[in-house]
Order: C-alpha cells, then structure tokens, then sequence
C-alpha cells in the first residue's frame, strides 16, 4: 500500500496538508479574490472620481468576474501543489468550485484536497482515464462539498465570529492577541492570507490583524537592510517576511523585535486608531499593499484614513521594531549576517 501511495504523490503529511496546501490555498486566493478586490474597487473609485466610463466600468466587471471565480482558483492551486496529473488538475477547478459554493473558501481548499487525492488513486489505473478520473474527482469533490464543506466553514466562521465579538468588546486585550498571532502566522510557512479569510476576519479585529502583519513585513525589510542589499525591502516589506524563517530557526532572537512592535500596536490599530479591514485584506499585511488597498476600501478613501495607514502600516513598524531591533544588537543578541538572505 504504501508503495502504490508513493507512486501516485500522496504522502498523508499534515506539512503537505495543512502547511503546503494552504500556502498554495493563498495563491489561489490572490489570483482570484484577491486581485479581482483590488481590480473593482479601482472601478469603483475611478468611476466615483470621474464618473461613469468605460474604462472603470470593465475594472469593475473584471474584479467582480475574479472575485466569483475565487473556487477555481483555490482549487486548481491545491491540486497543482499536491502534483495532480493534468485530468485531476483540471477537474479540480470545479470541485473547488462545488466547495466555495456551500463552504466558502475553507470549504473549497477541503473539497479540492479530498477530491484531489481521490483522483490520484485512480489516475491512469484503467483503459477509459479520460473518463473514469475526472469522474471520480468531481465524485468525491461533489461529496465533500455537500457534507464536509458546509461544517468546516461554519466551523472557521463561527471561530472568526468570536475573535471579531471578542475583540469589540475586549479591544486592548485582543487587539494584542490578534495582531501578535497574525503576525507570527504571516513570517511562519503558513498562509495567514488564507486564514483570515477563512476566519471571515472583519471589523477591529480584522484592522488589528493587518497591522500585527505589517509590523512583521515592514519590521523584518527594515532590520535586514544592513546585511542585505536595498532591493531586499522591497522582497520583504512588499512581498514576505517568510524569506527569513531559516534565519529565525539559526536565531529566535531576530523574532522579538517585530513581535514586541506587534503587541504594541494591535491595541494602538483597535483602541486609539480603531482601524478596520475585511477578510480579504487581514492577513495580507503590506504584501503588494493589498492590506493598504482594502483598508481604505473598508475605512474611506480620506486624508485622516491615508495618515492612519501610513503611521500604523508603515511609519510605527519601521521605528519601533528597528527600535528594538538596535537593543538587542547591543546585547548581543543579534549579530551581523543575522538577517542575511539568500535571495
């Protein structure tokens, strides 16, 4: 059994699963949902600006278009990460579909994984492949999405619902809570775009989660300029703090400082700022400033939002992580090459 599994890719690794697949999920998600946001609010606002035309008026067709195609997307990219043959690859676009359908973006990343390895097992087993494997992927990924889907995305929405309540009514506390953990989930080798759409984060706590990821992304792109050329801020404060994890495994300590700046700003983003954000836009940070983007979508398109964005997403994250980035330099703690990347 176990060298049938090895000859069809399926390794029943939680890492493949829950850490490889889910980081594929964001991908996904980016492809579809989430640049298809940032292209109809574009639509949106130029059509406030300039009126009615036919320029905005295609954003907007394009960006919604993309955004109902968010399924697709999660689907065709957990079933390319799990290396699906081409028959199983394809069909998956409509299992994630099924699953986005009656689960929402958790019950799509579990209807095309299921489905996925399903069809795996029986890829290129029988004289009628053409038939019997999309068959059998669409099959099982129908099942899932019918019985499995809607528990797991009511599982995710009912835990993101209390995270969002928790956080109205104990703002200090979670802000703190929500910021530090979407933070070190965005550096970790887990999506925590994927996951706070999956949380369906919104309101405080999905402004406390954009800001606990910048701290992160702006944090690490500032501490790494010594020892990295100045095209790495762009990698990393525009991109992703995760270029650093195997410099965080060689030294922990590197991970304080963003961590430390995370925790002060969550309760800054729910109490004093009261920054807001939707789902989409939670766990992204200043990654292609999607954070940015739907924040000012969420929050207004005002002077009094930009200088916010710019002081919580931007400005606070640079000077107090670097802050204590310096501390623990003169500790000893942090040395030179440290944060030197590869890339």
């Amino acid at each position: 059994m176990g060298k049938f599994l090895q000859r069809k890719n399926i390794t029943l690794s939680p890492k493949v699963y829950f850490i490889d697949a889910l980081s594929a999920m964001a991908l996904g998600l980016f492809s579809t949902l989430i640049i298809g946001l940032i292209i109809k609010t574009l639509g949106d606002q130029t059509t406030l600006w300039f009126g009615a035309n036919f320029i905005s008026s295609h954003l907007t067709t394009m960006g919604a278009t993309a955004m109902g195609l968010m399924g697709a997307g999660i689907g065709v990219a957990v079933a390319h990460r799990l290396q699906a043959p081409p028959l199983v690859l394809f069909s998956s676009a409509v299992t994630g579909m099924m699953g986005a359908s009656l689960g929402g973006p958790a019950g799509s990343f579990i209807a095309a994984l299921v489905a996925t390895e399903g069809g795996k097992l029986v890829s290129k087993e029988t004289q009628l492949d053409i038939l019997v494997t999309p068959f059998v992927t669409l099959l099982v990924g129908s099942l899932i999405a019918l019985s499995i889907s809607p528990l797991i995305a009511q599982l995710m929405t009912s835990l993101g619902a209390i995270i969002i309540e928790a956080t109205t009514y104990q703002p200090f506390f979670m802000g703190i809570i929500v910021s530090m953990i979407m933070g070190l989930v965005l550096t970790a080798p887990i999506s925590s775009a994927a996951l706070g759409i999956m949380l369906n984060l919104s309101g405080l706590a999905a402004g406390a989660a954009t800001v606990g990821c910048a701290a992160h992304m702006i944090g690490f792109a500032v501490m790494g300029l010594k020892d990295n050329k100045p095209s790495s801020f762009i990698s990393v404060g525009l991109g992703t703090s995760m270029l650093h994890i195997s410099n965080i495994v060689k030294n922990p300590w590197i991970l304080l400082p963003p961590v430390l700046t995370s925790i002060i700003l969550g309760p800054l983003s729910t109490l004093v700022f009261k920054m807001s954000n939707i789902a989409a836009g939670s766990g992204m940070g200043t990654s292609g400033l999607v954070g940015q983007f739907t924040t000012l979508s969420t929050m207004g398109w005002t002077q009094e939002v930009l200088v916010s964005v710019g002081i919580l997403h931007f400005v606070l994250p640079a000077v107090l992580t670097y802050g204590f980035y310096k501390v623990l330099v003169i500790k000893k703690k942090i040395k030179t090459n440290d944060l030197k990347l590869d890339v």
